[in-house]
């Protein structure tokens, strides 16, 4: 049983322990995370936990830049 998301206007609770120069936008709901540095992703808590039940739990955020062709 999950609980249901905060209102876009509450953090992701990550932004609690990192610096406010790693904190931006989730890429999902815009709600404020920790997007940038070591460990960051571009979802927020609730993003991720909807994209690993639509992939499953193996789906892991790699990176948004293209491979050079």
């Amino acid at each position: 049983m999950t609980s249901s998301p905060p209102p876009l206007s509450e953090p992701d609770p990550s932004t609690f322990t990192c610096s406010t120069s790693q904190v931006g936008p989730c890429s999902g709901c815009h709600r404020h995370t920790h997007k940038y540095g070591h460990g960051g992703l571009p979802l927020c808590h609730w993003c991720m936990a909807t994209a690993q039940a639509n992939w499953g739990n193996t789906v892991r955020f790699t990176g948004t830049r293209t491979p050079a062709v």
